[in-house]
């Protein structure tokens, strides 16, 4: 072994807790890194390869009934390579097992198995057979939830006939890799499910003979799909069309394509600040080790050592560390990844999710964290080898001292000896003590955002289930019923009120902006559909004109008091101008309401309602369900309860793993920076410590003077690490802030306190350790002279 190389290990043991803490920080960097961005890999590379092998379209469109003679035409727009066209209904569901009502969603599939727009994987059973119209296949996520078995039967209400269903196999569809129904955020796949069952079956059970309702299309490469969606909506219209669009826009992906931007957008911002905290701590660490072994590198050179010699020493003390740090995160992060990928696996429905880690990821970690290091120590390096021999024999000069701020205004009489020594080092290295201070915060900072996801979430089912849908039972019907339904809706069984509404789907326009989405009509005196603003006061649904969401509001760029194009895409499809009178804050979707008196009256039509809100007395569910299950008219069901539920459960899945990820994290850093400044201070002043135990300070109080400057530094950081949490909070509100759904800005004081509570745990558990060490201080040893 060479003397650099046992002086190296020597080193290396010497200071194996500093190395320690900070290769536990890069670790975190890399974990961080390496868990997102294979995560992001896996999933873009699942989501691409089952879009091309199953041919998922990129233009959607629903209608009320087009003949098939309509195709040709569908066919010829410039740019479609495939026509696709489609039966697609909503039918109530009686689930073996079941008591509430469930919703299906029936979709038209050839009568002989064929290569199709998104076409099916079938993981059980087998394809339909010709003419055999009980047969279907089911979702394997609503199969799973409900314990549905190759074989069983289920009952559906199908245009107004009560019929059994057989199921004959299981599959899966690019359309509905996040299966969910129009409207909700998260799946609930045990009371909503999709079902494929052959064409000539559903279009005869339906009256679409010949005819469809819902058409996919794809396109030729470098085709512009608003153009081809122009052209669509062009033909449908005359059909009842309700507005194409493309896959950008399909709910799906929509959802999917959203996890990956965040997943990419994860992967660069916590290794950022995790590496950049360990190259400051090497570039402190590196720089003290320097200075205590001037009069060795002196003696390295004096014996013919080259000044690459020594830097390339150095460097590899620190590529050591980087090189510990990156094993460990590597690994972490391998397993993060793939804890990450099984939590997806319960929400995304592929054939196949396969965790895949490409070995490019992996060296550009080690590239990431081996250049955060050499930008850290590249300083202190060419300090060490630029030392020449005869200087750097010679003791450091002493530093110049002057009279800090404390003391030019003559405060310094207000405090002890000790707390003058503490305040004084700590303004005569403000870049130091600010980079402590600064790591210290952020780990604050992460652990607030870890609140912030928590209070964000309790906020939003407190506010979308508990202050604006106060029912208990949301039903909705296949068509617009007459006014006379409200009364036959007022005597279902169990309930006690019921609030009518009307749900229009629409294309809202404001200049060259439009947007599709559904006007919702209310009552004025809605007592189980409130309408708030941002600070949940009430808001009154005026006389005329129209209500837009917040965010539906932005996307179109209108204010209140401008006027509305509001382009109706069902009945005789009027084109309307209304006025905007109001904004309503609302955490999901993007929804205008209006009365319903006045939307009634601007469509022409009388009393007609979409479907009511219910409350009902909770002993007579039981009464309800059947009654609702055999309903024609009654198409959709939802359950308030059920709901919450569900955000709950899906919701808690992914936050104990992030929660205790951020606070292991932030532990780490807080403890690796507090640690470290602690003994590089204890190594800097083991000469000026052991004078004070000399002249008669005793060990309680020259720990103070050392770890006394890590207790300010860190109750400093916490009103900061506060302010940063705040800050990156409402960066993560802006940035959730979807047409999907939105996550409100709200952090609070228990967030604040754990956050405080943790890193104060952290900073004395460290505090501890360095106490030990400076109570074995080797008096000494260290008061020997240098010269």
């Amino acid at each position: 072994m060479l003397a650099l190389d046992r002086k190296l290990l020597r080193d290396l043991l010497r200071l194996w807790g500093q190395i320690l803490a900070i290769a536990l920080i890069v670790a975190c960097g890399i974990a961080s890194f390496v868990s997102m961005q294979s995560a992001y890999e896996s999933l873009k590379l699942s989501q691409a390869t089952y879009y091309d092998q199953y041919r998922f379209a990129q233009v959607f469109g629903q209608l009320k009934r087009a003949p098939d003679s309509l195709i040709p035409q569908i066919q010829a727009i410039s740019g479609v390579a495939q026509v696709q066209t489609r039966v697609v209904k909503e039918v109530t569901l009686d689930v073996p097992g079941r008591q509430e009502p469930v919703t299906g969603r029936l979709v038209s599939i050839p009568d002989q198995q064929s290569p199709m727009l998104n076409d099916l994987h079938l993981r059980q059973g087998r394809y339909i057979t010709a003419r055999r119209s009980d047969e279907v296949l089911v979702s394997e996520a609503f199969a799973k939830a409900n314990h549905l078995q190759l074989g069983d039967r289920l009952g559906a209400v199908i245009n107004g006939r009560w019929q059994s269903l057989q199921i004959v196999g299981i599959a899966l569809s690019p359309e509905y890799i996040y299966e969910i129904r129009g409207g909700d955020i998260f799946p609930d796949n045990q009371r909503f499910g999709v079902l494929w069952i052959g064409r000539e079956s559903l279009g005869t059970a339906f009256n679409m003979d010949g005819a469809f309702n819902d058409v996919a299309l794809s396109l030729m490469p470098k085709t512009n799909p608003a153009e081809v969606i122009f052209r669509l909506d062009q033909l449908l219209n005359a059909y009842g069309g309700f507005g194409a669009y493309d896959r950008a826009d399909q709910i799906s992906n929509r959802f999917i394509s959203d996890e990956i931007l965040q997943l990419r957008g994860h992967a660069i911002i916590l290794p950022g600040i995790f590496l950049g905290i360990g190259a400051f701590l090497l570039h402190i660490l590196l720089s003290r080790l320097i200075s205590t072994q001037r009069d060795q590198i002196a003696v390295l050179k004096a014996f013919g050592y080259r000044n690459r010699d020594v830097g390339k020493h150095f460097l590899q003390f620190v590529l050591t560390i980087v090189c510990l740090g990156a094993a460990i995160g590597i690994a972490a992060g391998l397993w993060l990844g793939s804890s990450l990928i099984k939590v997806y696996v319960q929400f995304f429905q592929f054939p196949v999710l396969q965790y895949k880690v490409s070995p490019g990821m992996v060296m550009l970690a080690l590239f990431i964290s081996v250049g955060a290091a050499v930008l850290g120590a590249v300083g202190a390096v060419q300090r060490a080898i630029s030392l020449p021999p005869a200087e750097a024999m010679r003791p450091e000069p002493p530093a110049h001292f002057h009279a800090t701020l404390m003391e030019r205004l003559g405060l310094q009489r207000w405090l002890s000896p000790v707390g003058r020594i503490i305040l004084r080092n700590l303004e005569r290295k403000p870049i130091q003590a600010g980079l402590s201070l600064l790591g210290i915060a952020l780990a604050v900072a992460i652990l607030v955002t870890g609140g912030y996801a928590k209070d964000a979430r309790d906020y939003l089912i407190n506010t979308q289930y508990r202050i604006v849908q106060r029912d208990d039972v949301t039903i909705v019907f296949n068509e617009p019923r007459p006014a006379r339904t409200r009364y036959e809706v007022d005597h279902l069984p169990g309930v006690l009120y019921a609030e009518p509404f009307r749900s229009v789907p629409t294309r809202l326009r404001f200049e060259y902006r439009t947007r599709k989405t559904a006007v919702m009509g209310l009552n004025p005196t809605s007592e189980l559909h409130h309408l708030v603003d941002r600070h949940l006061n009430a808001i009154n649904l005026p006389l005329d004109g129209i209500l837009l969401s917040t965010k539906l509001a932005e996307i179109l760029g209108v204010q209140p008091g401008q006027m509305l194009t509001v382009e109706v895409l069902e009945g005789d499809r009027p084109l309307l101008t209304v006025p905007v009178a109001g904004l309503v804050d609302e955490l999901t979707g993007l929804t205008a309401y209006m009365n319903i008196h006045a939307l009634n009256r601007l469509l022409g039509e009388g009393g007609s309602i979409s479907g009511a809100f219910l409350a009902v007395d909770e002993h007579q569910l039981e009464q309800l369900y059947p009654f609702l299950k055999r309903t024609p008219a009654v198409t959709s069901v939802a359950l308030r309860k059920d709901m919450i539920e569900k955000f709950q459960e899906t919701i808690a899945k992914t936050q104990v793993i992030a929660n205790t990820i951020q606070v292991t994290f932030a532990c780490i850093i807080a403890f690796g920076v507090v640690y470290n400044a602690a003994r590089i201070a204890l190594s800097e002043r083991s000469r000026e410590l052991a004078t004070l135990r000399i002249i008669g300070f005793n060990r309680a109080e020259i720990a103070l003077v050392l770890l006394g400057e890590q207790a300010v530094l860190t109750i400093a950081a916490i009103p900061v690490g506060l302010l940063l949490g705040y800050g990156i909070a409402a960066l993560l509100s802006s940035a959730y802030s979807t047409e999907l759904y939105r996550f409100p800005f709200i952090v609070t004081k228990s967030s604040y306190a754990f956050a405080v509570i943790v890193i104060a745990i952290a900073a004395l558990v460290s505090g501890l350790l360095v106490r030990r060490q400076c109570d074995r201080l080797d008096l000494i040893a260290v008061l020997k002279s240098r010269e």
